[in-house]
């Protein structure tokens, strides 16, 4: 079987469109994440049982069931319900956002449970409330603490990204596919393909070696 050159060659630059559209999703969706996963994750630590419970079941829910099931409920059950059909790239989205946010808040939860609690009754003993000592000394350290976590996070929400592929959003591998369909040439593009996911990860696990050498030397400081 004869490699063709010429096939990657013309293929890479809609390949690259897709990357960038492929890293466009990851960016939102853990974007939003953090933010889900900050709220949620402070709400598994509340002392209001509701709000602890809720929470629980959501992480529980989510992280209990596959990205896949998650994108087809909101792409092509929820329209059924709301009787409005979902825009491909906003549904993928939602469903890659909510999915990151329950395993971020589990991050979250993790990093501030690893802060002494000595921290929260020094904040309250200077006349700080429990919100502004989550604030301005809690969440700051935690966050040193997770960038780890954050980072394979964002790694692993690149590489399921690709599922969004299923119903029709032409990212990466969606893309990938319709140049297969149109060419043949499955081993060259799925290599191609490949070659650039593995390019994007070790770019990210690069930029997360360097935040948490940064954040160690300042803490030194």
């Amino acid at each position: 079987m004869n490699f063709d050159f010429d096939l990657v060659v013309n293929s890479f630059p809609l390949l690259l469109l897709g990357a960038g559209v492929t890293v466009q999703i990851t960016a939102l969706s853990v974007g939003f994440g953090l933010l889900i996963g900050m709220f949620v994750g402070i709400a598994r630590l509340s002392q209001v049982k509701l709000v602890k419970f809720l929470a629980t079941v959501y992480v529980d829910f989510i992280r209990g069931t596959p990205l896949l099931v998650q994108i087809f409920l909101i792409y092509f059950a929820l329209p059924m319900i709301i009787g409005q059909r979902i825009d491909p790239f906003i549904a993928a989205i939602t469903a890659c956002s909510v999915n990151s946010g329950a395993y971020v808040a589990e991050i979250f939860r993790a990093g501030i449970q690893s802060i002494d609690k000595g921290q929260m009754e020094a904040g309250r003993s200077l006349g700080m409330t429990w919100t502004q000592t989550m604030r301005f000394i809690i969440l700051p350290q935690a966050f040193k603490r997770i960038i780890p976590p954050l980072g394979n996070e964002f790694i692993a929400m690149l590489k399921d990204s690709s599922l969004v592929s299923v119903i029709g959003f032409e990212e990466l591998t969606r893309r990938g596919q319709l140049i297969i369909a149109r060419t043949y040439g499955s081993f060259e593009i799925w290599l191609t393909v490949a070659f650039i996911y593995l390019v994007m990860t070790l770019t990210i696990s690069r930029l997360v070696d360097y935040l948490e050498r940064r954040y160690k030397i300042d803490d030194k400081h």
